[in-house]
């Protein structure tokens, strides 16, 4: 594999129904802490809370005693070292550790570079990421079911968790702009 080597990743936000799907490119030497930064962007997350990137029994992240011990620093792996290292084709993303989004990765493919092109890209996207700190996948599915029934304890409440033209099957496209995060050559 060359150092141009695009990598294919379809990431899956685990426990959300309905589904959340982002297809991106990446570099395939981008590092695991651009590649965070990819995966915010695409998902529509606001990059506000830790996150560890995981393969096999190895996480990496931001190294913060108080939260992630033992976390490999982000900064100093790449994805191209990492799959080949630990042999894999899949990863996990953990965002926000109170909340617990869990997100599986999977490398559909390599390729080359297509000419013009900036990466990472986004190519393909389904489902709405839900609203930060909503309280995770669980608190998610019961905000959604009493958003849709008035007679629901929790109705009133969805009013400050979702804007009024909240889809969830629909991408916000608007947050889901990979390039303002994330930039190869940083």
């Amino acid at each position: 594999m060359s150092a141009d080597t695009i990598a294919r990743l379809k990431i899956t936000l685990d426990d959300v129904n309905p589904t959340v799907v982002r297809g991106i490119e990446v570099p395939f030497d981008l590092r695991l802490d651009r590649l965070h930064l990819a995966i915010q962007a695409a998902m529509g997350w606001t990059n506000s809370h830790l996150y560890e990137i995981r393969a096999g029994d190895v996480g990496w992240g931001v190294p913060d005693p108080g939260w992630s011990d033992g976390l490999r620093d982000a900064r100093k792996a790449r994805l191209i070292d990492v799959l080949e290292d630990v042999g894999t084709k899949m990863l996990w993303y953990i965002y926000d550790f109170g909340d617990g989004w869990d997100h599986t990765i999977k490398i559909e493919r390599l390729t080359d570079p297509r000419p013009g092109v900036a990466y990472p890209l986004l190519i393909d996207a389904a489902g709405r990421c839900p609203p930060e700190d909503i309280g995770g996948p669980w608190s998610y599915v019961e905000l959604l079911e009493a958003r849709r029934d008035p007679k629901h304890g929790r109705h009133a409440e969805c009013e400050e968790w979702f804007a009024d033209d909240f889809d969830p099957e629909t991408v916000d496209l608007r947050r889901a702009l990979i390039r303002r995060f994330v930039s190869p050559s940083s």
